[in-house]
């Protein structure tokens, strides 16, 4: 109950500061919905509207996220805060594009407003956290030989994309659950609806203050559906080409085919947040997956399949030549995983997937390596936080708080009404209760700071607004 209550009074705070500030003409096309564990913003405008609605609507939820970002980064890297606002200084502004540093720019304003007091490089560098903490600080390592080379790159998420004999009515089925750590992960709860001036209406999950997914799961109007899930243990970053987080916005926003958004991802490539991405086409029910590394790249399309995605490369030349990744290790969580996805997605399920089954397999807690229900590395809904032997292949130690955070779905049907399911918490339905687990790993107890409890909410269906 008493968190019905924090989050009904949130919402009173939020439509105050709302209601004081109406006269603002750049507020008049934008709302904000808290439902369910999320925020639901609708921002409509310029880049520089969009972001200044975007800052101001979700202020507190921006301040508080970034700083757990910062502390986490902190004691997780050994590098401050100002380090990662240098290397946005440095590299990151220079190669994003105009529209996209007057949105960020647009998101200071919104925050200024609000009281809180962050710059450009704040939020640009809090954008790329995924290619700067998990690429360019272990190129700067491997450059100083500060460890062995053997990268530890993280491999979050699990995901599928189906068409054709595959799917229950013929057409695209995607779904994907992110997993990340808990401490900023539970912070992974916006739905930004977002009508740009230019390009397509898209609507995506991401973090407060994100202009991209970054887990990345992305509608659009004219039927481009994208997510993706992380290349374990790559190894490779070019700081002199467009940043990762630049690329996965533009390629939902200006995308109007699958040949767009591979090019877009493939022009300017840093090798940043390298991954297997899943694209579909409700115009031609076509799916396609795009792994991207950073010197090699490869794409496979059809128009009858599932693919799917747990963490792992499949291109024989990239993980040869950009990765550490053991295929063979069939215990780590990536081929554990993709095992269980396979039994599910492409035999089990096959000609059933719709929403509903696609929820059941982002919950899914069948360990195919033991061939039982278990909660920890190696199942779809991940929970590492019970896992005595962490995950070794991400530096994850044992009972890392880390796992499965949140689940998305979206049918072709839906995307055609903007439309797609949302769950906020482990998409199996259990909560994660800080004083609990802190009592049992005490070692984790610093995180309390930020990370109380990650409670699962119901999947909820959201809808843009037209």
């Amino acid at each position: 109950m008493k968190f019905l209550f924090s989050a009904c009074i949130a919402l009173l705070i939020a439509q105050f500061l709302f209601a004081n500030n109406h006269k603002d003409p750049r507020l008049a096309k934008s709302s904000r919905e808290d439902k369910s564990g999320w925020i639901y913003l609708h921002l409509e405008g310029s880049p520089a509207t969009i972001g200044y609605q975007h800052g101001f609507l979700a202020a507190n939820e921006i301040d508080t996220t970034m700083r757990a970002v910062a502390y986490w980064l902190k004691h997780e890297t050994n590098y401050d805060w100002q380090f990662f606002r240098n290397a946005a200084k440095s590299f990151i502004w220079k190669n994003i594009d105009r529209e996209y540093k007057d949105e960020i720019n647009g998101i200071v304003s919104g925050l200024h407003a609000q009281k809180k007091n962050y710059d450009s490089l704040d939020v640009a560098a809090y954008n790329a956290l995924e290619e700067l903490a998990f690429y360019y600080v272990p190129e700067i390592m491997n450059a100083a030989k500060a460890h062995s080379g053997d990268n530890k790159a993280p491999g979050n998420c699990s995901a599928f994309i189906a068409t054709g004999s595959y799917t229950k009515d013929g057409k695209i089925v995607m779904a994907h659950n992110n997993w990340t750590e808990y401490i900023w992960g539970q912070h992974w709860n916006v739905i930004a609806d977002i009508v740009p001036t230019k390009g397509n209406h898209i609507m995506m999950d991401c973090m407060p203050g994100f202009i991209h997914s970054g887990d990345d799961f992305v509608i659009t109007a004219n039927g481009i559906l994208i997510t993706e899930t992380t290349i374990t243990q790559f190894q490779g970053f070019d700081s002199t080409a467009i940043p990762e987080f630049v690329r996965a916005r533009k390629a939902c926003q200006y995308s109007n085919s699958i040949d767009d958004v591979i090019k877009i991802f493939v022009t300017g490539n840093n090798g940043g947040y390298a991954n297997d991405w899943l694209i579909g086409d409700t115009k031609t029910n076509e799916v396609a997956k795009l792994e991207l590394g950073l010197k090699y790249h490869r794409v496979w399309r059809s128009k009858d399949t599932a693919m799917i995605g747990s963490n792992f490369a499949s291109d024989p030349e990239l993980i040869a030549k950009e990765t550490t990744f053991d295929t063979k290790d069939s215990t780590t969580s990536p081929n554990a995983r993709k095992l269980r996805m396979e039994q599910l997605v492409i035999v089990d399920l096959k000609g059933k997937l719709d929403a509903e089954s696609s929820k059941k397999v982002e919950g899914d807690h069948k360990d195919a390596t033991q061939n039982k229900n278990a909660n920890n590395r190696c199942v779809i809904c991940g929970h590492i936080e019970e896992d005595p032997k962490g995950c070794p292949e991400w530096d994850c130690k044992p009972f890392d708080p880390m796992g499965a955070v949140q689940g998305k779905v979206v049918t072709a049907a839906l995307a055609g009404k903007m439309q797609f399911w949302a769950h906020m918490g482990h998409p199996c339905g259990e909560s994660f209760i800080g004083a609990e687990f802190y009592k049992l790993h005490p070692e984790y107890e610093w995180q309390s700071l930020y990370l109380k409890n990650m409670i699962s909410y119901p999947w909820t269906l959201f809808t843009a607004k037209k």
